[in-house]
């Protein structure tokens, strides 16, 4: 009888998985920025405590030591990168980004550049009007080449383009990765961003999941190309709504999750989050991210939004408080974030065709306090046909574009779902599943 028991609990191990990352947003090089691609110079509030600004670095530090995070996201804007010019990398901005890159990197994390400017330039659509393809594709040039030998740094090519051209994306996109495979020295992995603000609920019904999956690497390969995934819960999918409205279970994440494996691709959701003190949204936000560990064979990680240089009084503020020296986590990103992958055993493991990431950790932080480790890393990348890479030696080293002040300046498309009476609340069917499993399997043994 006992070996029934164990098939059972290896159910309830593939609902209480994890992701191989998770992590956060570390806003603030970005602050200003509107969906129009208008990013001014004078709002950005870089999340460097030697800036005058949020402690962004200290928060890294926080976040990997004391909770086991592996990932963050960088949001800049293209205008800060450049000063306000279409054209070469500024030395001061771009070294002040770097600045926080770096800090990034000397946690042992992988670190997502994020250019946050919506598929724009000042209102003109990247390829479609604005900045030509080769300018964008010169940018990424730039980037890749400053960042060539570091796989811990993950190129995002934009944030939440919208209101566009979907096959005319799909071209600027491949001249991105083009360029970036030119420049690099090993293989980056690349977020593809698709359309409706990179929506994980219009994913399927608008094709634009399909669209981005046909952007390929010079060699006609996928390896180390991703599907970038946003999702929020609010009534319009914005993060500018306190109240949780939305099963992003059912309606969304499970739905692209049999896609992803339908077509052998993997995604990540690279930025979600919730009003923090909403009693709805400590249920639907731990359900979604509950289904996403859960899924974690296609979903490589989630990263919350957000820290950096937000204050208290932005409904989607999730920075740790610093409390003499030791730093406090929110409560919201305690239940929903970091103790759904924390206690959570391994998940389905990555495909052979998928990502196996080298950046597992050591040891998980205790309910104590102890410090996460890391052990040395590899990345093993595979292409969707299977063929696996050489393994590559890791080199240690607000709507949504929100300002300190919670001033919201961008939006998000109206994909509203309508919640029913039986939206999934992942945390309390897991649980009920593991105790009716553990109880059958005493009764089998």
């Amino acid at each position: 009888m006992f070996l029934p028991s164990l098939v059972i609990l290896g159910v309830v191990q593939a609902v209480f998985g994890k992701t191989q990352l998770y992590g956060m947003n570390i806003a603030g090089f970005e602050f200003g920025c509107e969906i129009t691609g208008t990013c001014p110079l004078d709002t950005i509030q870089p999340p460097l405590k030697s800036l005058g600004f949020g402690d962004g670095a200290g928060q890294m530090d926080h976040f990997v030591k004391d909770d086991g995070m592996n990932v963050f996201r960088l949001p800049v804007s293209w205008q800060y990168l450049t000063n306000n010019v279409i054209g070469p990398l500024d030395k001061t901005n771009f070294g002040n980004y770097d600045l926080l890159m770096q800090a990034c990197l000397k946690t042992g994390a992988y670190c997502v550049i994020d250019i946050h400017n919506f598929a724009r330039w000042n209102g003109g659509i990247i390829g479609q009007g604005g900045p030509t393809d080769e300018q964008f594709a010169d940018l990424w040039t730039q980037l890749a080449t400053n960042y060539a030998s570091n796989p811990f740094v993950i190129f995002e090519l934009m944030n939440e383009p919208h209101d566009i051209d979907l096959t005319a994306w799909v071209a600027s996109c491949q001249a991105a990765v083009a360029a970036i495979r030119k420049a690099e020295k090993v293989l980056h992995i690349v977020l593809l961003p698709g359309e409706n603000f990179s929506s994980a609920g219009t994913f399927l019904t608008s094709g634009w999941g399909a669209a981005l999956a046909t952007v390929t690497n010079p060699d006609a390969s996928t390896t180390n190309l991703v599907l970038d995934l946003h999702k929020y819960e609010d009534v319009d999918n914005s993060g500018d709504h306190p109240d949780c409205v939305m099963d992003n279970v059912a309606d969304t994440f499970e739905p692209v999750a049999a896609w992803l494996r339908k077509n052998k691709r993997q995604a990540i959701l690279s930025e979600t989050g919730v009003g923090v003190t909403s009693e709805s949204c400590f249920v639907d936000f731990c359900a979604q991210n509950t289904a996403i560990n859960a899924n974690s064979d296609v979903y490589l990680g989630y990263i919350a939004w957000t820290a950096g240089s937000v204050t208290s009084d932005y409904i989607l503020d999730l920075a740790p408080t610093l409390t003499g020296t030791k730093w406090v986590d929110q409560k919201m990103t305690i239940q929903c974030v970091i103790d759904l992958w924390v206690n959570a055993p391994a998940g389905p493991a990555a495909p052979d065709w998928g990502l196996a990431l080298g950046t597992a950790l050591a040891a998980i932080p205790s309910s104590t306090g102890g410090s996460a480790k890391r052990s040395s890393s590899v990345v093993v990348s595979t292409s969707s046909s299977g063929a696996v890479s050489t393994p590559t030696a890791i080199v240690t080293g607000t709507g949504k574009s929100g300002s300190a002040s919670g001033t919201q300046t961008s939006a998000s498309p109206s994909d509203t779902q309508t919640k029913t009476p039986n939206s999934a609340n992942g945390v309390k069917f897991a649980s009920g599943l593991m105790a009716c499993s553990l109880i059958l399997a005493v009764i089998l043994l």
